[in-house]
């Protein structure tokens, strides 16, 4: 496993090694110590244990998020795709982050087999690239709805380089509804 750092400093894209042969191949896909060792190994705060796992399905041009928590259950998630691509978003909110406001962005596929670890105090967001893209992600905290809170995927001020046009995006009502980063009282 090879872990990297994106343009967030704590946000960090995971290269899982995969062992191939004539039968298909084979990959850890998680393993507590090393990943605790090597983040911290990296100066990041090691991230508190995941109590959940999670599977959504998309078709090409879903667009979901952008998606945060707030106490007492914010987040960290560790993504990845079993099946078709995401591009795939982190934001910093944390307003006494020196990376507040900024975000990075990475295509996690089937076929890269990358994971990308957002950790709490980032809202994250994903659009579909393909039909029947199945994601996979772990979290830190458990599913609160009364927690939960999202940010406008289009907000000027975030200038987000999705690569698609807002015409081409499939949003639920709530992710279209989503508020305006500027001004936004439940940024961490």
């Amino acid at each position: 496993m090879k872990i990297l750092r994106t343009q967030l400093d704590d946000v960090l894209l995971i290269e899982p090694a995969a062992y191939a042969d004539d039968r298909g191949w084979f990959m850890e896909s998680f393993n507590e110590r090393r990943f605790e060792n090597d983040v911290a190994a990296l100066g990041r705060p090691v991230p508190r244990r995941f109590v959940q796992d999670n599977h959504s399905v998309s078709r090409k041009g879903v667009l979901r998020g952008l998606h945060y928590q707030i106490g007492p259950h914010v987040q960290g998630k560790l993504l990845r795709v079993v099946r078709g691509a995401i591009y795939d978003v982190a934001v910093d909110i944390r307003r006494a982050s020196a990376g507040f406001g900024r975000w990075t962005a990475v295509e996690l596929s089937a076929d890269n087999r990358r994971q990308l670890w957002v950790p709490e105090g980032h809202a994250h967001g994903f659009l579909a690239l393909s039909d029947d893209t199945q994601v996979l992600y772990k979290t830190t905290d458990y599913y609160a709805p009364e927690s939960e809170r999202s940010i406008a995927w289009n907000d000027p001020t975030l200038s987000v380089r999705w690569p698609a046009n807002a015409d081409e995006v499939v949003l639920n009502a709530k992710d279209a509804a989503a508020p305006a980063f500027a001004g936004n009282p439940d940024l961490l």
